[in-house]
């Protein structure tokens, strides 16, 4: 056996969960975590996939629910791990899976098992693989966001500080109420938007409030809200995923920039 091969051999495989915002919004993201999941040493596929569920579930069908999360457990089968760039997905599949089918004792188990290896990207970095720091330069000031799920559903709040503050250039700076909820909350925004729109405009005075230059957090869907208040309202914030910044991958354009709308 190769050095190689022997490499290969332990390296744990991961099952890349894109989730769906990434893969139609902004794929560089899912790039960016595939690059820190190879350095971390891990053996990186990305199983054909679609969502994980969770609209549905919020809506309250729980039967497509549970023919969405079939496909999801079935894809991913022969991954020791599966990691998502997202607190709101990976909370979907850890948390709620389980309870998806906790009345059917053929697929209970099945359940438990899969969330079980199911973890949100940076918590999985720090946490499973035990990554102390990244080999990363961003000279910049930037302000990091806890987005709800992550944080309340998998308790990822300390673990991207950690690796965030070893960026070399970078300065960390916490907003007011870090660890307040945007607005967005998924179909929420749309259902809810007088009130969504609210919230994410106080959230919108504490980042610039901080006096960052960049704004950082962990879900897309979470991004995307904060990027078009604060485009509406003209700031010049740069909007990014934390992946991105943690990767070193930070030459496209940020969240909302000119550049990413569609004409």
């Amino acid at each position: 056996m190769t050095e190689t091969s022997q490499i290969r051999a332990t390296a744990p495989k991961v099952g890349l969960f894109v989730t769906c915002l990434v893969d139609a919004m902004r794929p560089s993201v899912g790039f960016a975590a595939a690059k820190l999941l190879e350095d971390a040493g891990c053996e990186v596929i990305v199983p054909p996939q679609t969502c994980c569920g969770q609209p549905a579930f919020n809506s309250g069908d729980r039967a497509t629910t549970r023919d969405i999360a079939l496909q999801v457990m079935d894809a991913f089968a022969g991954c020791r791990y599966v990691v998502a760039p997202s607190g709101s997905c990976g909370g979907m599949i850890a948390r709620h899976y389980p309870e998806l089918f906790q009345d059917d004792p053929g697929l209970s188990a099945k359940a438990r098992a899969f969330a079980a290896k199911t973890f949100e990207l940076v918590s999985f970095l720090t946490d499973v693989m035990k990554i102390e720091r990244v080999d990363a330069h961003y000279a910049k000031r930037v302000t990091y966001h806890d987005s709800c799920s992550g944080l309340r559903e998998l308790g990822v709040q300390a673990q991207p500080r950690k690796l965030l503050t070893t960026i070399d250039g970078l300065d960390l700076v916490e907003m007011r109420e870090n660890d307040v909820c945007c607005g967005f909350g998924g179909t929420f925004a749309v259902k809810y938007g007088e009130i969504s729109g609210e919230i994410v405009g106080k959230k919108a005075e504490n980042i610039e409030a901080s006096g960052a230059d960049v704004l950082l957090a962990g879900d897309l869907g979470c991004l995307m809200n904060m990027a078009g208040k604060l485009s509406r309202e003209g700031k010049s914030l740069e909007v990014r995923h934390v992946a991105e910044v943690l990767a070193g991958m930070t030459d496209t354009p940020g969240i909302g920039a000119p550049e990413n709308r569609e004409a």
